[in-house]
C-alpha cells in the first residue's frame, strides 16, 4: 500500500492533528481482514447508521464500547461441548473480532439493536449550542475621539487664542 506524507498538510492546518493520525495509522493497518463485513449508512443529516453481519452470535455475546471518539465492537463465541464433532463443515464464521470505528466530534451512540444476525448501531452528531455558527450584528455608531491626540490638542489650543 502507498503511503502519504501528510507533513506539508501539518504544517498548513492548525487543529485537525487528530484527522492526520487516523489518516496515518489507516495507511499502515492491513487492509486483509474483513470480518465481521459491515455497512455504513447515512440515515439523515445528523444521523448515522453501521450495520454488523453477526451471524450466529447473540446479543449476549457481543460488546460495544463507546470512550471519547471511538466505538469499539468486539465479539466472542463461546465454544459449547455439545457442538464438537457435531458439524460436517463449519461455513458461517464464530471466531472472535474486534471491530473500531473512529468517531468525529458530538457524534454519539443513540442505540443498538440485534435482529436476525445484524446488529445496527445508531449514531448521532449533537453539536452544542454554543459551537453552532451564530450571526454577529454590526453595530454603527459614531467614531470615538481619540484620548491625547496631538493634533487635536494643537487645534483646541489654537481655537482659543
Amino acid at each position: 500500500m502507498r503511503q502519504f506524507d501528510l507533513t506539508p498538510y501539518r504544517r498548513s492546518a492548525i487543529g485537525f492533528d487528530r484527522l492526520f493520525d487516523m489518516l496515518e495509522t489507516s495507511t499502515r493497518q492491513s487492509t486483509g481482514d474483513n470480518y465481521p463485513p459491515f455497512n455504513l449508512e447515512r440515515v439523515a443529516e445528523n444521523q448515522y447508521r453501521i450495520t454488523l453481519a453477526l451471524a450466529g452470535f447473540t446479543a449476549d455475546e457481543i460488546d460495544i464500547t463507546a470512550h471519547q471518539n471511538t466505538l469499539v465492537i468486539t465479539g466472542k463465541k463461546e465454544e459449547r461441548e455439545e457442538d464438537q464433532g457435531r458439524f460436517l463443515h463449519v461455513g458461517i464464521a464464530n471466531r472472535a473480532f474486534e471491530r473500531k470505528f473512529e468517531l468525529a466530534d458530538f457524534i454519539r451512540v443513540d442505540g443498538a439493536d440485534m435482529r436476525d444476525g445484524m446488529l445496527t448501531i445508531d449514531l448521532v452528531r449533537e453539536v452544542p449550542e454554543a459551537m453552532k455558527p451564530r450571526k454577529i450584528d454590526v453595530r454603527s455608531a459614531s467614531p470615538r475621539p481619540v484620548e491625547n491626540d496631538p493634533i487635536e490638542d494643537h487645534s483646541q489650543a489654537a481655537a482659543a487664542a
